[in-house]
């Protein structure tokens, strides 16, 4: 008897000795994660993203590491969140990717690959996935933007008024995709607001569609005096034009009609001048 409980005290000593570690991320866990991104501040959340790539990357290979990181990108955009967290996240995608190829879909790359695409493209992070389908994603995002510069459209505003894209050369142009449900969109209207009364005096113009109900998109500007002209996209025809996959999507045009950059989530009133001062626009 003395003997076993010698045993149980040099057991409990041990036990206490040894230091507690964190919990193995999983796949459930990480995905509760994510979905508190959203709550917190402007400035907590790149640290929390990078948190949540760090857990993703020891998850074990397979589709669910994917997805959660391809879940990570789709919300690393919104915002300023910096250029770590950027980097942070498309490291994780593409390890994750790189670790558990994807299947394409009809011949086409799958979302993941899309998606790490347009981080490097549009967010300046560097990618070194060798996959002939990422670099298939990336000619998909060349040539998408090569359509979308010799696209041209016209459409009415809620007021009845006719706005045709190449009939606009001599302004600066943003042309700016969203939608009443989108919550991104209603996080980005204020400040596409204020860019548009602050340069439209010096030829600036925001083209703000949708394809949604042109009844529903009225009773939803009713209380938040948006200056921008609403055009009506009935059937998304120019969502297609300009290869829509998600929103809020704003392309930049300069005097020339010449695309000169574009966003592809929501963005910050900085982010929005960064773009804008390629162009002859001054404060």
């Amino acid at each position: 008897m003395k003997t076993i409980r010698c045993t149980l005290l040099a057991t409990a000593v041990v036990l206490l000795a040894t230091p507690l570690l964190p919990a193995q991320a999983t796949p459930s866990s990480v995905n509760k994660q994510i979905e508190k991104l959203r709550s917190f501040s402007a400035d907590q959340r790149p640290a929390a993203t990078i948190k949540v790539a760090g857990d993703i990357r020891t998850l074990r290979a397979g589709k669910d590491k994917v997805e959660c990181a391809n879940h990570l990108a789709d919300l690393v955009t919104e915002g300023d969140q910096g250029a770590e967290a950027l980097q942070a996240v498309a490291d994780t995608l593409a390890q994750a990717l790189g670790e558990s190829p994807q299947p394409a879909k009809k011949d086409q790359p799958s979302a993941p690959y899309l998606d790490l695409a347009s981080l490097a493209r549009y967010k300046n992070v560097k990618v070194t996935l060798d996959d002939p389908l990422y670099a298939k994603a990336m000619q998909i995002l060349i040539d998408d933007d090569a359509d979308v510069q010799k696209a041209d459209f016209t459409l009415k505003d809620l007021k009845n008024k006719t706005y045709t894209l190449s009939e606009l050369k001599g302004k600066i142009v943003m042309v700016n995709f969203w939608a009443t449900w989108c919550a991104p969109c209603r996080v980005e209207m204020p400040t596409l607001d204020w860019i548009y009364t602050r340069f439209q005096s010096q030829g600036l113009v925001i083209l703000s569609i949708t394809d949604e109900d042109a009844f529903k998109v009225v009773g939803f500007l009713g209380p938040t005096n948006y200056h921008p002209p609403v055009l009506i996209d009935t059937g998304g025809k120019v969502h297609k034009l300009f290869h829509i996959s998600g929103i809020p999507r704003t392309f930049f045009f300069d005097r020339d009609g010449k695309l000169l950059g574009e966003t592809i989530d929501q963005c910050t009133p900085k982010q929005f001048v960064e773009i804008l001062s390629k162009t002859d626009l001054h404060p």
